[in-house]
């Protein structure tokens, strides 16, 4: 059997890992069992009742979270000449094309989001082998192949998140860190979890929300309860 860290053991202590908690009751318990050195990022995972397998029940989306997630996010557009000032000004840290492509097939993806227009996404599409893994590929459905490139690296600036349901019909997606206060990890949760019940399919039967656990960098999940968002 795996032996339990001092910490872990802590943390397990300080609630009870098999009882549902409301959302910022969970929330302040993952403030509370975080014992890393550093600012942890405070992470949700979501299952939801729908067959990731099938088109009409994909859940896949993006939302702009009210506080941030704290984190520095790292941009990079990918576009012709005559939109490089426009990605500059609205304060991407990366922009070009060619050289990035080049750098990419390398093996480069040091960044958080890739944002492109339409007419280069032919290039960009032979990099889904590389970026489809990593989550960087753009996406119309997302925002991130437009022509209004300086609105989509403010937004991206600013906290917008995009998520996708995973295999196993759960999204993962971090709303903050463990320094924000509660009420702002709770509106950013809300945010979130508001955003994914709107877009539940018309083909997905039964139970939408099936969990939510809340966690830390390295912490113990805290199960809420699911009656408790439905919004």
């Amino acid at each position: 059997m795996a032996r339990i860290s001092k910490k872990r053991k802590t943390a397990l202590e300080k609630f009870d890992k098999d009882a549902s908690y409301t959302l910022p009751q969970g929330l302040q318990v993952v403030k509370e069992i975080t014992y890393t050195s550093f600012d942890a990022s405070v992470d949700i995972d979501v299952r939801l009742g729908v067959d990731p397998r099938k088109a009409n029940q994909m859940v896949r989306g993006s939302v702009t979270l009210p506080h941030g997630t704290g984190k520095d996010i790292r941009v990079l557009v990918l576009c012709t000449p005559e939109k490089e000032e426009e990605a500059k000004n609205a304060g991407a840290d990366y922009v070009g094309l060619d050289d990035y492509i080049d750098k990419i097939k390398q093996g480069w993806t040091d960044v958080d989001v890739i944002i492109t227009t339409p007419n280069v996404m032919p290039k960009v599409g032979a990099l889904g082998k590389i970026l489809g893994p990593r989550g960087l590929m753009p996406n119309p459905k997302t925002g991130t192949v437009t022509m209004d490139v300086g609105k989509a690296v403010q937004e991206s600036k600013a906290g917008k998140i995009d998520f996708k349901v995973d295999k196993y019909g759960i999204i993962h997606s971090s709303i903050g860190k463990v320094n924000f206060e509660l009420p702002k990890l709770e509106e950013n949760a809300k945010e979130l979890l508001t955003t994914i019940i709107k877009m539940k399919p018309a083909a997905a039967k039964g139970t939408y929300v099936k969990s939510v656990f809340v966690s830390s960098t390295m912490s113990p999940g805290v199960r809420i309860d699911s009656k408790s968002i439905t919004m």
